[in-house]
């Protein structure tokens, strides 16, 4: 949509010379917006409550205790538009040592229970974040069950793959019987199309999809598409090493992910999800 400058003049912002779109993802239109003052970035989504926006600004919040995030500088409706306006942050290059540890200091940053205050019910793929204080309950009953039973919905599911996830819930409950999980704030959506490097060097989180949650679930999503590297692991290893089994359980975190891309992209996926189930 093309934004008017009645439009842009209700923005908490001195006067915008020029709104020029950007890239912002597949769920938001983005807009890159020149002022006297320097460049903001907005995000617009048309004819939706402001509350559109709500979780993603209580992510970058949590996340902004430990990490560098986008400053948010407004969020609201205009003219029954939903919008978001945040730092528009120039990019640059880092280290994956310094990201690894910056993960890390999200992960130090801990809830009593499982969960988030807010739901995120504006994705695709709608989250419950109900608090939980058993990580195995949360991550069973309001994360991998509601996949499956959206991918039964679609015609995505068939009786093997019944089979291998009744096979995989089971060792999920027994793995994780005994274990001390705590409580991490996790980004929720940690692919490397949601960290940059700020021009100056600084790791930044970006686009959350944030709860309190079993680190290693954080971590399966930096292992599966590529982007972090070695030195990524070190440096979060440094800070905040991993606990025996890690590897052994990561594959059922893993599932998620891909489950997750099963139902927004069809079968291109099943045979990664067959795989993980296969594994059992």
């Amino acid at each position: 949509m093309a934004l008017s400058t009645t439009w842009l003049a209700q923005l908490p912002i001195p006067p915008v010379t020029t709104a020029t779109p950007v890239s912002g993802g597949d769920i938001n239109q983005a807009y890159r917006l020149e002022t006297d003052e320097g460049p903001y970035f907005l995000l617009v989504q048309p004819q939706t409550p402001a509350s559109f926006y709500s979780h993603e600004v209580a992510g970058l919040r949590a996340l902004s205790q430990a990490v560098n995030v986008p400053e948010v500088f407004g969020t609201g409706n205009i003219a029954g538009d939903a919008y978001l306006l945040l730092e528009f942050l120039a990019t640059g290059h880092g280290s994956q040592y310094d990201l690894g540890q910056a993960v890390a200091r999200v992960h130090r940053v801990t809830a009593p229970q499982f969960g988030f205050d807010q739901d995120n019910l504006v994705a695709k793929l709608p989250k419950n974040n109900h608090w939980q204080s058993d990580w195995t309950t949360f991550y069973l009953q309001q994360r991998l069950d509601p996949l499956v039973q959206r991918a039964q919905q679609h015609g995505l599911w068939n009786d093997q793959r019944a089979t291998g996830y009744a096979r995989v819930r089971q060792h999920i409950v027994a793995e994780n019987r005994g274990r001390q999980i705590t409580p991490s704030l996790l980004h929720g959506d940690l692919w490397a199309g949601n960290y940059l490097f700020t021009a100056d060097g600084a790791p930044t989180l970006i686009d959350p999809d944030t709860l309190y949650g079993d680190r290693e679930f954080d971590l399966a999503m930096t292992t599966i598409f590529g982007g972090f590297t070695q030195d990524f692991y070190k440096g979060y290893n440094a800070a905040y090493p991993l606990t025996a089994g890690y590897a052994q359980r990561l594959p059922h975190y893993q599932l998620y992910y891909l489950l997750a891309h099963l139902n927004l992209f069809g079968e291109t996926y099943g045979g990664a999800v067959d795989d993980l189930l296969a594994r059992g």
